[in-house]
Formats: C-alpha cells, sequence, structure tokens
C-alpha cells in the first residue's frame, strides 16, 4: 500500500465536498509565513510525515502569528519527527473544537469479509482500535457490498449502532451520514486500501470539519494516479532511499515474477548487518527471527518469489550487495514450484563479479523445490573457485532454521575476524 501525505488526502475530500481547515502546504519557512497571512488568525503547523501519534512526537504545533508560523516552520523543516525526515509543513487554520469523532473505510483481508468496512466512533482523536478495546459500544462497523456500493441506507444502518451512545442528533447523524457517503466515494474513486478520517472534528459553531485524514493507495493502482507523484509504491513510513528507487524501476519495468527490495533501516551503522533474500514470506521471516536472535541486523527485505527470470534476479541481489554488510543470505525456505535455477545463474553471475572485491564473504544459500538438482549443480561449478565463505543447503534444510542460523554466525564471525586482522 503506498501513502499519500495528510495535504494530498485533504485537496480530495475537500473535491466530494468534505470540509477541511483552510491552509496550504510549505516546502520553506518564507512559504509557511505567506500562508499565514493569507489565513489571518492563529494557525496549527503539521510535519508532512506518513506516521500517526505526530502531536505526542512534536510534529504538530501552534503559532498564533505569521512570524509564529515562520519560526515554528523552520524548526520542523529538515527536522526529523518520530525518525522520520520533515521536508514539507501543512499550514492551517486551528480549530475550536467542541467534540471529535472517527470516520473511516478500509479493506478488511478476513476470509469471513474480504472486502470494504465502514467504521465509524463517536470518540476521536485516538486510535479506533484503542477506543474498541475499551469502550466497544462507541463503535460501530458495517460490512459493504461492493457491488452494490454505500448509500444514505448503509450509512444510517452503521450509526444506528452508536447514535444512542454517543448522543448524535438527528441532525449531526445526517450531515455525518453524508460525509461518510462522500468519504466512501473517495476510497473506490482514488482505489485506496484505507481511507481515514481522524479526528472528524465538530467546531464549537457546528461546524464539521476532516482535521486530519490518512489514506493508502493500493500499490497496482499507483499509475492510475500521477497527481500524487509517488515514486516507490510501497507500504512505508518514511520516503524511498535512493536504493530503493532505484530497486522499485527493476519492479516496474518487468512484471514476470517478485522482484522486492526494501530497507529495515535508510542508513546502515557498524557492523552486524545481514543482506537478507527470500524466496516467498513465511518461512524466509522464521529465518529472519533467528538470525536476530543471534544479535544480528537485517539490512533489507528482498523477495524473488513467483518464477521470476534470472536478471530480474540478478538486479534484485545487486541491490543487497550495495549496502554495507557482513554476509549474504539466501533464505528459499520452501519447496518452490517456480524453476529455481534461475535463482542458480543469477548468483553465479553476481559473484563472479563480487568475490574478488570482498575475499572470504559470507555467502549462505539454502534452495529447494523445482529444478532443485540442476540448480545445485550450477552453483556448485559457478562457485568451485570463487574466494568466499559459501555454502549451500537444499530441501533438507527447509524447517531447519536454527542450522542455517548457526551457519551464518559461524562464518560471519570469521569474516569480521579476518577483517579486523587485516
Amino acid at each position: 500500500m503506498a501513502r499519500i501525505y495528510e495535504y494530498q488526502g485533504k485537496e480530495i475530500l475537500k473535491k466530494v465536498g468534505i470540509r477541511v481547515p483552510t491552509g496550504k502546504h510549505a516546502a520553506t519557512p518564507e512559504e509557511a509565513k505567506k500562508i499565514a497571512q493569507e489565513i489571518g488568525r492563529p494557525v496549527v503547523i503539521k510535519a508532512q510525515i506518513w506516521a500517526t501519534g505526530r502531536f505526542k512526537a512534536g510534529g504538530i504545533k501552534f503559532a498564533d502569528t505569521p512570524q509564529e508560523a515562520e519560526k515554528v516552520s523552520r524548526e520542523l523543516i529538515g527536522s526529523t519527527v518520530k525518525g522520520l525526515p520533515v521536508e514539507k509543513v501543512l499550514v492551517e487554520e486551528r480549530l475550536d473544537i467542541e467534540r471529535e469523532f472517527y470516520a473511516g473505510v478500509i479493506i478488511s483481508n478476513s476470509h469471513r469479509i474480504k472486502g470494504p468496512v465502514l467504521i465509524f466512533s463517536v470518540e476521536g482523536g485516538v486510535g479506533v482500535e484503542e477506543v474498541a478495546a475499551r469502550s466497544p459500544e462507541k463503535v460501530a462497523t458495517f460490512n459493504v457490498d461492493y457491488l452494490k456500493g454505500v448509500g444514505l441506507e448503509e450509512v444510517n444502518q452503521l450509526l444506528s449502532k452508536v447514535s444512542f451512545h454517543g448522543g448524535l442528533s438527528p441532525e449531526l447523524c445526517a450531515e455525518i451520514s453524508e460525509i461518510i457517503c462522500n468519504l466512501y466515494r473517495t476510497f473506490k474513486e482514488y482505489d485506496a486500501r484505507a481511507a481515514e478520517i481522524n479526528p472528524l472534528a465538530l467546531t464549537k459553531d457546528k461546524k464539521i470539519y476532516a482535521a486530519d485524514c490518512r489514506f493508502t493507495i493500493d500499490d497496482n493502482s499507483v499509475y492510475r494516479h500521477p497527481e500524487f507523484e509517488i515514486k516507490v509504491p510501497r507500504d512505508m513510513e518514511r520516503p524511498p532511499t535512493e536504493l530503493e528507487k532505484r530497486a522499485w524501476k527493476i519492479e516496474e519495468g518487468d512484471y514476470r515474477g517478485t522482484g522486492y527490495f526494501s530497507q529495515m533501516v535508510p542508513k546502515i551503522e557498524g557492523s552486524g548487518w545481514l543482506g537478507f533474500h527470500g524466496i516467498g514470506g513465511g518461512g524466509a521471516m522464521l529465518g529472519a527471527s533467528a538470525f536476530v536472535a543471534r544479535g544480528f541486523k537485517i539490512a533489507n527485505y528482498a523477495d524473488t518469489s513467483g518464477d521470476p527470470p534470472a536478471s530480474k534476479i540478478y538486479n534484485v541481489i545487486r541491490c543487497i550487495l550495495e549496502q554495507s554488510v557482513d554476509g549474504y543470505i539466501l533464505m528459499g525456505a520452501c519447496l518452490a514450484n517456480q524453476e529455481q535455477w534461475h535463482h542458480a545463474h543469477a548468483l553465479v553471475k553476481v559473484f563472479k563479479e563480487e568475490a574478488k572485491k570482498r575475499p572470504g564473504f559470507p555467502v549462505i544459500i539454502l534452495i529447494g523445490g523445482n529444478k532443485e538438482k540442476e540448480t545445485h549443480e550450477i552453483i556448485r561449478e559457478g562457485f568451485k573457485n570463487l574466494p568466499l565463505r559459501w555454502e549451500l543447503y537444499g530441501r533438507e534444510h527447509i524447517y531447519n532454521t536454527d542450522f542455517i542460523a548457526n551457519r551464518v554466525e559461524a562464518l560471519v564471525k570469521e569474516y569480521q575476524k579476518e577483517k579486523k586482522e587485516s
């Protein structure tokens, strides 16, 4: 799921008639000051990052004058909030809030639902999961029939479950119903996986605003929305690194199989980092857990399942090795039905190019499944005279992640010791 910023979400809410606070985004303190002058009253300055909990983290501040807005924006722009870089701020009018609600549409992956769910809470401003756990009577849900859609009838059924507990008047229910209908409209038109307004704020002059919002767009639909300028359609809480941008080009230009790559941290510092390459998810992640238990750090997650060609696998491995890692692990902890010799050809080509640059480098390969025998023969022949610490395992070790982790630990310690001595 690809995220968009709050200011982008508010722009699309405004288009469908949902009231949002007056404001604009700014990339410089001077722009923030000008926007505050145009608004002409106290403002709130919000760091634009893909994370919740910004207020407690110091990412939301207030200003009474344009000069204060400039000062606060100067503090925020270029800083980090919750470990994320702040490149823009949203400057908007400060609301005089009387009450807060939550309204959202999310895709449920439950086998019983597998579709959109409307959610409304008479208590907003905090996580809806927290409210549901503490006061379940305050939260209502409605499973949407996607072919039928959402109209006032469906929303009224939703609100009827909480109107008594929330003390909602008929007039307020009617206005909220229209907002939820329009929120579902944006959810559908923008191919969202989640569209949330939190808080949906009732001000003291009895107007309702989307005071904050959060949208995630389905990865496969990003090309339909170039206006969001999403460079890497992944569910990330931070902007993509330069390496992730380059890695995305592998996937973007070749849809044969999967070529996923994501860094766990934007910058690697210190030793003990492993370049991690999985084939499929579950078994590979069990391996990662075993490595972490031994004190290693996972530099990235990469996946080349779905029978990609050798050229695509090769490019993903090259991305892994561009990081400062103390070892490379291919954790094919599954009996894959893809033709595994594509991985063999990619591995041989990469490490024939890399081996002389990093003598003694640990390479641990676990790979099984279709063409396993041929795959192992290609790897053994290709790696025969390479100056690497390499070991190769097949299907007999697929469920023995502790054994693989022990071998990784042994080879990496040897490599680190050799580097120190040299």
